[in-house]
């Protein structure tokens, strides 16, 4: 399967607009020509040892959900890890995509995994993810045109933009002449100021500029807020995550000013580092990969127990159903294997 179908299939599933500002998702290297995907290893961090385990399976593309490349690289030579990592993919036509906090926000992705491991209940975001009313557009400029004909050389300059979801001319009454056309186009905030240079080059009766509303993607967002359909007790979780996770050891905080055998119904979580996230958040249980010493402090002492699994434990378990669940996006015709190299580099011993 070509590399930009295999792309297009992920993208479909988990919009890189998903994604946090910071972060650095999507196809991160290319190799040149056309690329054929016949082989895809899914890893959760990309070390060395990963890629020579795919150049060992012969996989000429790597879905690696933390991106190799996040800081800009400045050389790309031997001195570094992961300079090393993305030279060596480009010699041997490895592609390299990341996800991160785009599969993390999608639902039924990486925080929707993780809350599978508590029980039944409700799962919700904590922030959720928004969209524009009009895809792609945050605007609706309004403009009265003298006539019919500007009002067509205008609606064909601004067709010919990009960024433009929609551009219509209609009829109005104002000023009491029902033949004025009006310009009405929805368009994205980058595009605005190209919009407005070709309006203000022609003569416009009348200019209104509003900025559209968004809304919530259901099920998608930072975080999840999870209400449990019966209450249990704390040991009860740790259990449960314990096992979801495959891990025979946790760090717990108490918090100091309820019991352990108190019943809760409510545990705040997201995969990875959610100290931000989860920060304020009103639950029982915070449920994480890992948190400063003073962000555990400030969390126990608001009376929230905190459960630290290491940040890629709440992750990496992830990757075992979607393989089958990217087989099936792909129709079957590229294999897809989770690699047997990738581990959190920490371990208690």
């Amino acid at each position: 399967m070509d590399l930009k179908e295999v792309v297009s299939n992920l993208e479909s599933w988990a919009p890189t607009s998903l994604a946090e500002k910071w972060d650095n998702v999507g196809l991160l290297v290319e190799p040149s020509g056309q690329h054929n995907v016949r082989s895809i290893l899914l890893t959760n961090d990309l070390t060395e040892k990963v890629l020579q385990e795919a150049i060992e399976k012969r996989a000429n593309m790597i879905i690696s959900y933390h991106p190799p490349i996040f800081v800009p690289l400045k050389r790309l030579t031997s001195k570094s890890f992961k300079e090393r990592i993305i030279v060596k993919a480009i010699e041997e036509r490895i592609a390299i995509y990341s996800p991160h906090t785009a599969f993390d926000a999608v639902f039924g992705g990486v925080n929707d995994w993780l809350a599978k491991g508590l029980g039944r209940g409700s799962v919700d975001p904590i922030t959720y993810s928004m969209e524009a009313c009009v895809k792609g557009c945050d605007y609706n400029v309004t403009a009265i045109a003298p006539s019919t004909e500007a009002a067509e050389k205008i609606n064909s300059q601004i067709n010919s933009l990009g960024g433009i979801g929609s551009n219509s001319i209609g009829k109005t009454e104002r000023f009491g002449d029902p033949a004025l056309p009006k310009i009405v186009t929805h368009c994205s905030g980058d595009t605005l100021s190209a919009v407005m240079q070709i309006l203000q080059s022609y003569t416009i009766y009348y200019l209104e500029i509003y900025q559209l509303a968004k809304k919530p993607i259901p099920g998608t967002g930072s975080g999840r807020l999870c209400t449990l359909d019966t209450p249990v007790t704390l040991p009860d979780i740790i259990h449960r995550i314990k096992k979801h996770l495959q891990l025979p050891h946790l760090r717990v905080a108490y918090a100091p000013s309820k019991a352990k055998d108190t019943l809760l119904s409510t545990v705040a979580l997201c995969a990875g580092s959610g100290a931000s996230v989860l920060q304020g958040v009103a639950a029982d249980v915070y449920l994480t990969g890992e948190m400063s010493h003073h962000e555990v402090l400030e969390a126990v002492s608001r009376g929230v127990h905190v459960i630290l699994c290491e940040h890629s434990n709440t992750e990496r378990g992830f990757l075992v159903p979607f393989r089958q669940q990217l087989y099936n996006m792909l129709s079957g015709q590229v294999q897809v294997m989770v690699s047997e190299t990738d581990a959190d580099p920490l371990l208690v011993v």
